[in-house]
């Protein structure tokens, strides 16, 4: 019975996703249009100085433009959508059914979780098939850094929709934090390239450490375990600040 509801109101959360088409265009089509731009650029595929690790920039942003999946979905669409149904009393009728509000936090999660699968391997094979690029080198370091990477950018989501009032407050919060985020993480210049304060800085930051993690085994190499400790530690402060603050009125 839990599981056919769980199931239903799953089935319920994806179909809104998709008709207010915001987080599609921003959490599916814009990372793609990034990525078609980018390689349709030529100095983009050729390899470049060694501040990248002679890589193209094209492979050197793959990783970035995943990151940016994760971010904008878990920084703009999660927390407002919670919020939101907090604001409209959504939550607080959930929690007088069998339903119960904690299947809606599954519900979201599961939808945009499968929102980030979809895109990551649309974005992978685009990435290899129309511009060569390769596919991760280290598959199960990548895995690991996409997990980690969910749990702490999610785990944020979670705990801005925690504190906030309103759909508007946290969709307005989740933008403050996402754009520098964003430059930290390499979107604009990636890290490597980046002056030795500002790499230590990023490192230091959730999606800092989460675009480095995936850039690294994006290239072959096992994350470095500091920035899998970083991702972690901050998985479990903002899922345990999360769940410690969240009302569902």
């Amino acid at each position: 019975m839990s599981e056919s509801a769980l199931r239903r109101l799953t089935v319920t959360e994806l179909k809104l996703f998709g008709r207010e088409r915001g987080g599609v265009i921003w959490g599916v089509g814009f990372p793609l249009l990034l990525l078609v731009i980018f390689g349709n650029i030529p100095g983009f595929r050729t390899p470049v100085s060694k501040s990248v690790h002679g890589l193209s920039i094209l492979d050197a942003y793959l990783p970035i433009l995943i990151a940016f999946v994760l971010a904008m979905l878990a920084l703009n669409a999660l927390p407002a959508a919670l919020a939101g149904y907090r604001e409209k009393g959504v939550l607080r009728r959930l929690a007088t059914t069998p339903v119960g509000p904690g299947r809606v936090l599954a519900a979201q999660l599961a939808v945009n979780v499968a929102v980030v699968l979809v895109t990551l391997v649309l974005l992978a094979g685009v990435a290899r098939v129309a511009f060569g690029v390769a596919l991760p080198r280290h598959a199960a370091g990548f895995a690991l850094a996409v997990v980690l990477t969910i749990a702490a950018l999610f785990g944020l989501g979670l705990l801005i929709a925690a504190v906030v009032p309103t759909g508007r407050a946290a969709s307005a919060t989740g933008a403050i934090l996402f754009f520098p985020m964003m430059f930290f993480a390499g979107l604009w210049l990636p890290i490597a390239a980046m002056p030795p304060v500002l790499q230590h800085v990023s490192h230091a930051t959730p999606l800092g450490a989460a675009a480095q993690s995936l850039t690294d085994a994006w290239q072959g190499h096992w994350p470095h375990p500091l920035q899998l400790l970083a991702l972690a530690a901050y998985g479990l402060v903002f899922i345990l600040g999360a769940a410690r603050l969240f009302r569902w009125e």
